[in-house]
């Protein structure tokens, strides 16, 4: 939409920290979405809203984590419009809260179109190969797949199940983070393979802004370490931080990148 504020997060990681990080962790993010609701912005999330995240169905049970900004979600979801929620790898077993909350969720990736430009939109945490289709890596297949999942929810309940995925998503925040190479070589195979102007995602840690022959790519980087995400308006994308006390966006890095 021309003339429309785009904003996108990733890895804001709620469930992972100390009650005191988790409240301001959660503070920045309400205030965040209360001026999307205010200035009618279009929010999308690019995965790990959550740092671990589990529904069990049958059980009618549902994390008892993020319940204050999941309302807040909702509120910008019924008002303004349905955020995209890409889910990433340590919030994808979800199975219809979300969509409940009136999110657009996408378990894959989705690409949409900015003003003639094609933009791709993940998590980060795969890979795109020959195929038109986003290829999660092997474990993924495993994890995600309804048999694992069946069994996982009849041999554990939840209480002893979300502890066991909070060990597993403490492991995996912490390895192979923090190294941009992996998803700069996606990215740069990505825009030489396929008609993609831009791609956009999160999962590394490490926010930046990245040019090459075929196309351009962001990393909005950890919203719950650097609270920096991905900012679109005018015509250009930028790497901002929310200033929570002035309720603004700080430029992260002097570029931007033009439409």
């Amino acid at each position: 939409m021309v003339g429309r504020e785009h904003l996108f997060i990733s890895d804001v990681h709620i469930g992972a920290f100390s009650p005191i990080k988790e409240e301001e962790l959660a503070r920045n993010l309400l205030t965040l979405i209360d001026y999307a609701i205010e200035h009618e912005a279009l929010l999308y999330v690019l995965g790990d809203l959550f740092d671990y995240w589990m529904e069990f169905p049958k059980q009618n049970y549902i994390p008892n984590i993020g319940k204050e900004v999941l309302d807040k979600f909702e509120e910008y979801n019924r008002s303004v419009a349905k955020a995209l929620f890409i889910t990433g790898n340590h919030d994808n077993w979800t199975f219809g809260h979300f969509e409940d909350r009136g999110f657009d969720v996408e378990r894959n990736y989705r690409v949409i179109e900015l003003e003639g430009l094609k933009v791709l939109l993940m998590h980060g945490d795969g890979q795109f190969g020959k195929r038109d289709d986003f290829i999660r890596p092997f474990y993924h297949k495993v994890l995600r797949h309804p048999t694992f999942t069946k069994i996982f929810q009849k041999v554990f309940s939840p209480t002893l199940g979300l502890s066991f995925m909070k060990i597993f998503s403490n492991v995996t925040r912490k390895r192979n983070y923090r190294n941009p190479v992996p998803l700069n070589n996606h990215a740069e195979s990505i825009l030489n393979a396929k008609e993609i102007d831009l791609v956009l995602c999160g999962h590394d840690h490490i926010p930046r802004m990245e040019t090459f022959s075929g196309g351009r790519y962001i990393n909005s980087g950890p919203f719950f370490s650097d609270g920096t995400l991905v900012r679109y308006k005018n015509g250009a994308f930028e790497l901002v931080k929310w200033h929570i006390e002035t309720q603004e966006f700080v430029p992260f890095l002097s570029n931007s990148i033009e439409a």
